[in-house]
């Protein structure tokens, strides 16, 4: 199966941290087509701090769900701070990977939900993953 996922962050050396947080992911799946990098406002809170965002595409056989969870293992490996504020708001963070889509596949959990819920709502998806689809 193709995933595409999106990796973003706003908060220190935010290029070095898209670099590593790439280098990571490229170790767990191998193979990947990446985006360009674009540059955003936070979505859904205030912030001072810009995003810098790129879309991965990778192959693994792995089920949804394991990879939801090997994604979250190397967020946890920047940081473990949580990405929400104790009432549920988005907060700035070093490291942000989602899934935004799965080839041929939806799936809706009370945990993972692709395509992405907000993945037409967010610039920051839809024009890297249209580069990405582009690839194809």
């Amino acid at each position: 199966m193709k995933y595409y996922i999106n990796i973003g962050t706003n908060l220190g050396n935010r290029r070095l941290n898209l670099s590593r947080a790439v280098a990571a992911v490229e170790r767990r799946f191998g193979y990947f087509e990446i985006s360009k990098v674009v540059e955003s406002e936070p979505w859904g809170f205030d912030s001072t701090n810009l995003f810098l965002n790129v879309a991965m595409m990778f192959e693994s056989d792995y089920e949804p769900l394991d990879v939801l969870h090997a994604l979250q293992s190397i967020e946890r490996e920047f940081s473990p701070a949580p990405h929400r504020n104790a009432d549920g708001s988005y907060r700035d963070r070093l490291i942000d990977i989602d899934i935004m889509a799965i080839e041929n596949m939806t799936v809706d959990t009370e945990e993972l939900q692709v395509p992405h819920p907000h993945l037409f709502d967010r610039p920051f998806f839809i024009n890297p993953l249209k580069e990405l689809l582009g690839k194809s």
